[in-house]
């Protein structure tokens, strides 16, 4: 089986859906509120993380041509054919635990990312009983499938990376808190481990979402003064010439007297 086909059967199954179930929501409640011109998705995720998005210009790329997606561009993350800060939001739905060479992604949007643009991560957290069946597929199988075949980066880690580019960290988010079984019937009885997870665990989440901000030192951001009026609430005339404008009743007696 191929790669991009063993990614969408496993899209297709119970954890998958529930996987993307959670996400859906975390990007839906993101998009929302950010604004530009161009916004992108990367990736093979057979999810529309942009539609409650009100960019204009709504993209999709990914490294394989899949049927059942949409996609405008077909590259690879770590070179993107794409011009220096063309970019106001950039999603990266699970492409770094899956990159030979994530660095060079993260500085590949670092560059095509306009300054104050947001870049949205979402990862496997090697910190949590996803990363935890991760490593024991790598140990007990001969080949491990995806996901399970992905390197899970660590939380601490990815923040580091993104520090060193110059991106702020905006807020995360941690979901997932339902061990992945495979079986449907364990994924309902499991159920309530999500919400006592994000009370009480949030940090071992089995997927990290991260909102990013890139930042340029130096470049200091002009918002308009709302509170302030445009014009005075008080309007004072002022003469122009300091002789009255009128003429008196003497002032015409007297021209017509030279006029005589």
């Amino acid at each position: 089986m191929s790669i991009q086909n063993s990614q969408q059967a496993w899209f297709n199954t119970s954890v998958g859906q529930y996987l993307q179930a959670k996400e859906q929501v975390l990007y839906d409640q993101a998009v929302v509120d950010l604004f530009g011109f161009n916004a992108l998705q990367m990736g093979e995720l057979p999810l529309d993380l942009l539609r409650n998005s009100r960019i204009p210009n709504r993209y999709r790329s990914s490294t394989y041509k899949v049927a059942a997606l949409n996609n405008h561009l077909y590259c690879e993350d770590d070179f993107l054919p794409l011009a220096d800060m063309s970019l106001d939001l950039l999603l990266l739905p699970h492409r770094l635990e899956f990159s030979e060479r994530p660095h060079q992604v993260l500085r590949e949007a670092a560059r095509v990312m306009i300054p104050e643009g947001h870049l949205l991560i979402s990862g496997f957290n090697s910190i949590s009983l996803w990363g935890v069946k991760a490593g024991l597929k790598k140990i007990f199988a001969r080949q491990s499938a995806f996901p399970w075949n992905g390197q899970f980066i660590a939380l601490t880690r990815m923040k580091d990376w993104l520090a060193l580019l110059g991106f702020e960290i905006v807020s995360v988010n941690m979901c997932c808190h339902v061990p992945p079984f495979e079986q449907a019937t364990w994924q309902e009885r499991s159920a309530f481990m999500d919400k006592f997870g994000e009370k009480c665990c949030a940090v071992f989440g089995g997927v990290y979402f991260i909102v990013a901000k890139k930042r340029v030192p130096g470049m200091t951001s002009l918002k308009p003064n709302w509170k302030k009026p445009v014009l005075a609430t008080t309007l004072i005339t002022r003469p122009t010439s300091s002789r009255p404008a009128q003429f008196r009743p003497t002032d015409l007696n007297t021209s017509n007297k030279n006029l005589k």
